[in-house]
């Protein structure tokens, strides 16, 4: 597979400028002010004239093999789809269990990774779930992290939350020191990634680990921090030293409770956070349920999309103002470098080819991951084995 791209306005994410992008294989192999093959070659060429080229997007948190059950059995999210990803510009993403660690396992995360990866995709997961003890494949999550490939950190562990299971500090501080000296064994994050509640003073116990040992506030990921305005007003002083990360598919739903995500983000750079502590993330396949303040009771139940984090993304430059690079950040290289995806998130030579092609209103064109083309012209090339 080769194919020479001409003429677009390529975003790094930073901005670069007018330029010839050649993909070969997996890899971005040349980045030119001009480039041309003899015609021998057997390229496909594309003129991207008017068009930006920007990195795919890594969607790190996605209930890929589905999730929820809050509302019993009837509940349960299915699990993601090949060609909502596509279609959104996701070419990475993360898998993860949620609420539902007792009657869904990760090893059934694990294969969904290695379906994704199978069908051409870039995939990765957590180990673990909302709950504590928390599962794994090996019995152990750490030996999840240092000897599985797909595994990069433990989540979403949740914390501050009326599902959790209440974690004492030291049990996660424990967690939080087993999975990081994981990563460096395995050379990978180690990270976890932190569901957040609706409780009062949501990052103390985030907080009291890092006072109680010698870790840092950038060993967590904590993710909905734009689910009510009391939290989102602790992430401004938490993300000036620890990372943010915004949920973008519950604010179509939650207007009146959640933050905007492209507005979250505005105010949290304003606020002095910086902007490489800040991802979007969709939550896609996780239910997204409402609960009545005073009984607890589910009273709403919904699910997210992918296809949220382009929404919002075209919401920040074109609502909030935001430069193009600034919004493209928090889908590509902050999360790429967060979770230490080498080859991931940036367009660069030796870079896997993961690369979007995008019209002035930043609609999707093209779709490149790996280097084979699935999306062209805003028309699917490509979906999973059982989607019609």
């Amino acid at each position: 597979m080769i194919t020479l791209i001409k003429n677009a306005e390529i975003y790094t994410p930073d901005k670069l400028g007018r330029k010839d992008v050649l993909l070969a294989g997996n890899s971005i192999v040349a980045i030119e002010d001009e480039i041309n093959l003899h015609e021998s070659v057997p390229a496909k060429v594309i003129d991207a004239k008017g068009m930006f080229l920007v990195p795919g997007f890594i969607d790190a948190h996605v209930h890929i093999a589905g999730a929820g059950g809050e509302g019993g059995p009837a509940s349960r999210t299915p699990e993601m789809q090949l060609s909502d990803m596509i279609s959104a510009g996701v070419t990475t993403v993360i898998g993860c269990l949620g609420t539902d660690g007792i009657t869904r396992s990760v090893e059934s995360v694990l294969m969904k990774v290695k379906s994704l990866r199978a069908e051409g995709v870039s995939a990765w997961m957590y180990t673990g779930a909302y709950q504590v003890p928390t599962p794994s494949i090996t019995g152990d999550y750490a030996r999840d992290i240092a000897l599985i490939e797909e595994v990069i950190g433990v989540g979403e562990v949740a914390i501050s939350d009326h599902r959790s299971s209440v974690p004492s500090i030291e049990e996660l501080t424990r967690i939080t020191a087993h999975a990081r000296v994981a990563g460096m064994i395995a050379g990978k994050a180690g990270i976890i990634n932190i569901h957040m509640g609706d409780a009062r003073e949501p990052f103390k116990p985030l907080y009291k680990v890092v006072e109680a040992s010698e870790l840092s506030l950038r060993q967590f990921l904590p993710t909905h921090i734009n689910r009510n305005d009391y939290i989102f007003e602790d992430a401004k002083t938490y993300g000036v030293k620890g990372y943010l990360d915004i949920t973008t598919s519950s604010y179509p739903y939650y207007p009146d409770e959640e933050i905007k995500p492209a507005t979250a983000l505005r105010l949290l750079i304003e606020a002095g956070v910086p902007a490489e502590h800040i991802t979007f993330t969709s939550d896609a396949c996780g239910s997204l349920p409402g609960f009545d303040p005073v009984t607890g009771e589910l009273i709403k139940m919904e699910t997210g999309k992918p296809l949220s984090n382009l929404l919002e993304m075209r919401d920040a430059v074109f609502e909030e103002k935001l430069p193009l690079e600034i919004a493209l950040k928090v889908l590509t290289s902050n999360p790429a470098r967060i979770l230490k995806l080498k080859k991931k998130g940036r367009i660069e030579k030796g870079m896997d080819a993961d690369v979007l092609l995008l019209d002035q209103d930043l609609r999707i064109n093209a779709v490149f991951a790996l280097g084979q083309q699935v999306l062209e012209n805003g028309v699917l090339l490509k979906k999973g084995m059982y989607e019609n």
